[in-house]
C-alpha cells in the first residue's frame, strides 16, 4: 500500500483544488494508493485560515495589494517560506504521523519550501514532489532545489525553474491536469462542429471561482450588440450574482442566465460558442478542453500575467483589455462566417491534451518509496527551552519583521501609494 500525501487549498480560488481533483480521478483506479488531501492553510489554524480566506476579498477589490504580494514573495521566497514554516509545522508534523505518507506532492507554492524545511529539521527522507499550477509566471516558490522532481505544465514554466537554478533533471514536462468531466467527451464522438451565424451565439461569462472582473459591463455590450444568448457565473461572489440579477434579468429576460458557484461548469462550457473570462489557467484550459474560443478580458497580477500573450502565442483565444473594443473585436472574429473564430476551435482540438492528469497519476505512482520511516518517534521540539532560546527567538522574529518592513516600504509601498495619488 503507497500513501500520498497532497498538500493543496480549497481557500484560493478554485484552481489548485481543481488540480488535486484531476489526479484523483485517476488515483483512484489504483487499489494499493491512498491518497490524503489537506488544505496546507488550515495547518496555520486559525491565522492560516485568515489568510487563506483574504484570497478571494483581495483578488477582487484590491489588485495592487495582490501584485504587492506576489513581488514579496518573489524578492524574499525564504522570508515567506521561513514564516510558513513557524505556522505549519506543529499541526504538519501531526499529519506525517496520522497519514504516514511514502510521498508528499504539493499543489501550492506556498507549502513547498515551508514543508521542505521541516523534512530537512528531522530528516524525513520522504520523496516529495512539487506540481506547478502556473503557465508562465512562475514564482521562486514553486522552484526549490530540494525537490524530487517539480512537474511543469509548460515547457515556459520549466525554462522558468532552470532560470532559477534547478537541474534540468528534476523537471519533468507533463502538461496541466484537467478534470476528467471536461475532457472525458474527447475523442468518443465527432468534436469538430464550427460556428454559423444562422443562430444565436451562445456567451459563457465568467472570471474564477471568486467573480472577479466587469461582468456586467461585457453582458450589455453583447446584449445590446449581437443577436446571442449570455450565461454568467459569478462564482463565490454572492453580493455580484445579486447585483446582475437586478440589473440585467428585467431587461434582457430570456436572454441571459445568472449562476452562483456551480458543479456543471463543464455543461455550460460545452453549449457555448465563446467563453469571456479572466487568464486563469484551470477555467482557460478547461475551456479549451471543451473547445470554446476565449476571449481574455484581464488577468491578476503575478502569476497570471503572461497567461493572455501564452494563449494567444498559441490561438487559443484572443485578448481584450480594453472593454471599448470589444465589440469590434467580436465583430471581427464573427466576420466571414466566423472564420476567425472558428480557426481557434481548430487550434484548441489540436493544443489540449487530455491525459495530462492521467500522465501525472502515473508518473508520481511511479516513484519509488524509500526506506521505512518511524513516523511515532517525530516528537515536535518545545518552542522555547529557556531563556537563551526565547531570546534568539525574539532576535529572529525582530529581523524578519525589520525585513519585511523593509522590503514593503522601500521597493513596494511607495510604488503603490504612488499610484494611489495619481489616480486621485
Amino acid at each position: 500500500m503507497k500513501n500520498i500525501l497532497i498538500i493543496s487549498s480549497n481557500l484560493t480560488g478554485h484552481g489548485h483544488k481543481s488540480i488535486t481533483e484531476a489526479l484523483n480521478d485517476y488515483f483512484v483506479n489504483y487499489p494499493d494508493v491512498n491518497v490524503h488531501v489537506i488544505d496546507g492553510f488550515t495547518l496555520g489554524g486559525k491565522l492560516g485560515l485568515r489568510i487563506g480566506k483574504m484570497y478571494g476579498s483581495v483578488t477582487r477589490n484590491a489588485k495592487e495589494i495582490w501584485k504587492l504580494m506576489w513581488e514579496i514573495s518573489c524578492s524574499k521566497p525564504a522570508l515567506v517560506n521561513e514564516f510558513t514554516e513557524i505556522v505549519i509545522k506543529d499541526a504538519f508534523l501531526k499529519i506525517l504521523k496520522s497519514v504516514k505518507p511514502d510521498l508528499i506532492l504539493s499543489v501550492h507554492p506556498n507549502f513547498n519550501g515551508s514543508v521542505l524545511n521541516i523534512l530537512e529539521e528531522y530528516n524525513l527522507n520522504i520523496p516529495f514532489v512539487t506540481l506547478i499550477a502556473d503557465l508562465v509566471s512562475i514564482t521562486p516558490q514553486w522552484a526549490d532545489e530540494r525537490a524530487d522532481y517539480i512537474i511543469c505544465p509548460t515547457a515556459e514554466s520549466k525554462y522558468k525553474c532552470m532560470e532559477f537554478g534547478i537541474p534540468e533533471s528534476k523537471l519533468v514536462v507533463l502538461g496541466f491536469p484537467i478534470r476528467k468531466r471536461f475532457t472525458g467527451h474527447i475523442g468518443l464522438c465527432e468534436d469538430t462542429s464550427d460556428y454559423t451565424k444562422d443562430r444565436p451565439l451562445e456567451c459563457l461569462i465568467m472570471s474564477g471561482g471568486e467573480g472577479v472582473g466587469n461582468m456586467s459591463r461585457i453582458a450589455k455590450i453583447l446584449l445590446k450588440n449581437f443577436n446571442c444568448r449570455v450565461k454568467i457565473v459569478a462564482g463565490r461572489n454572492a453580493v455580484l450574482k445579486r447585483r446582475l440579477e437586478l440589473t440585467l434579468n428585467e431587461k434582457y429576460n430570456g436572454r441571459v442566465e445568472i449562476y452562483g458557484f456551480v458543479e456543471n461548469v463543464q455543461d455550460l462550457m460545452q453549449s457555448s460558442d465563446i467563453a469571456f473570462m479572466r487568464g486563469s489557467p484551470n477555467t482557460a484550459l478547461e475551456a479549451v478542453c471543451s473547445n470554446v474560443p476565449i476571449v481574455i478580458t484581464g488577468a491578476l497580477p503575478g502569476q497570471e500575467e503572461g497567461n493572455p500573450a501564452y494563449f494567444v502565442k498559441y490561438n487559443l483565444g484572443v485578448i481584450c483589455k480594453d472593454l471599448r473594443k470589444l465589440r469590434g473585436l467580436v465583430n471581427e472574429l464573427l466576420a466571414d462566417n466566423a472564420q476567425k473564430l472558428n480557426n481557434i476551435k481548430k487550434a484548441q482540438r489540436e493544443f489540449r491534451n487530455p491525459n495530462a492528469a492521467r500522465d501525472v497519476a502515473e508518473f508520481i505512482i511511479g516513484i519509488e518509496k524509500r526506506e521505512e520511516i518511524d513516523f511515532d518517534s517525530i516528537k515536535p521540539e518545545p518552542k522555547f527551552k529557556g531563556l537563551a532560546e526565547l531570546g534568539n527567538a525574539r532576535q529572529s522574529i525582530e529581523k524578519a519583521r525589520k525585513n519585511l518592513h523593509e522590503v514593503i516600504n522601500t521597493k513596494y509601498l511607495e510604488k503603490y501609494m504612488e499610484k494611489i495619488r495619481n489616480k486621485k
